[in-house]
């Protein structure tokens, strides 16, 4: 096949990021086509730096209009499914921020859409594939450098909510912002892909003031397949220092991946020391995996049913039922 025709729908963060940097690295596979954002003075700054790349502020627009092969959904979570399931009527595959969507009953919506239309649905799970949790899981599954494992736990830990560089109009509301839902989905995700599903939660979510403000703190309690728990604590206030980390304890061992990419192992947690890590790009970035599976080749891609098995959780996680114990699913 020749270029794929790509479009961008969203132009925040992650929207810019993939019309600036990452698509041009692929230019001789992928085609930037044209992107779509409702804040004009935004996507004139796009246009000035991408000229050519066609400019809409409406996706209905831009999806009638232009002949594309693949579209990457950068928009707040409540906008997912619309936007997705008008393309994949259009047989157009899909690259998805995370969350699925926002709510669990959306995101299974869009997997079912998905599997009708037969086209590739991908969901920008990265973190499985940074080079730090490959050597995780080599360290604790291949190596088992801890010997069984007999206990996780995953900290989540705010000076303020949102981050500097994180602002927008939806991430502190309840239903499409909070530190679980922008933070805690990619360890919820890379937690099922190196352990397993995870099919119960227990959970205790305090909220800040306001109906629809976003959670300030959270506990819980996530159950795997195998019995294996982890625990979770997050807050948005008290510390001095953002802590995003996951501590695995064994009976030989202990391994941390402390924010994000700091990786750590030793026999207890005093003794704990800095291991390195090939900082290879390895089969990153995803693009370069939903391009690979778009032609038919073999690729890692985490499609809409694992975005709807990390929702389930992201779910629980916020809904009361599930303060004392409760199966997914």
């Amino acid at each position: 096949m020749g270029k794929v025709r790509m479009a961008v729908i969203g132009l925040g963060n992650m929207g810019k990021g993939m019309s600036l940097r990452t698509q041009p690295r692929f230019a001789e596979e992928c085609e930037l086509i044209a992107v779509c954002e409702p804040r004009a003075e935004t996507l004139r700054e796009i246009g000035e730096q991408r000229p050519g790349v066609a400019l809409y502020e409406d996706y209905r627009d831009m999806l009638e209009r232009e002949e594309l092969d693949l579209l990457y959904i950068a928009v707040p979570p409540s906008l997912h499914r619309e936007t997705a399931e008008a393309a994949m009527a259009k047989g157009i595959h899909v690259f998805c921020e995370k969350p699925l969507a926002s709510r669990l009953e959306e995101a299974e919506q869009m997997r079912a859409a998905a599997e009708a239309a037969g086209v590739v649905s991908a969901v920008h799970f990265s973190f499985p594939l940074d080079p730090a949790v490959r050597e995780m899981r080599r360290l604790l599954l291949e190596e088992r450098r801890v010997g069984e494992i007999e206990s996780m736990e995953l900290i989540l830990e705010f000076p303020q909510w949102p981050r500097a560089w994180q602002q927008n109009d939806w991430i502190t509301t309840r239903a499409e912002g909070g530190f679980l839902l922008e933070v805690g989905i990619h360890w919820i995700h890379m937690i099922q892909q190196l352990f397993g599903d995870i099919v119960r939660v227990r959970s205790q979510v305090a909220y800040g003031d306001g109906a629809e403000s976003s959670e300030t703190e959270a506990e819980a309690e996530l159950t795997l397949a195998d019995g294996k728990h982890i625990r979770l604590t997050g807050r948005t206030h008290g510390v001095a220092e953002e802590r995003v980390s996951m501590v695995v304890r064994g009976s030989e061992g202990v391994v941390a991946l402390e924010n994000w990419r700091r990786l750590l192992a030793g026999r207890d947690e005093a003794s704990l020391e800095p291991v390195d890590v090939i900082e290879d790009e390895g089969p990153l970035p995803l693009l370069r995996q939903v391009l690979r599976r778009i032609r038919g080749e073999e690729a890692i891609v985490y499609d809409f049913a694992d975005g709807v098995k990390a929702q389930a959780v992201l779910e629980a996680l916020h809904d009361p039922a599930y303060r004392d114990g409760k199966d997914l699913g």
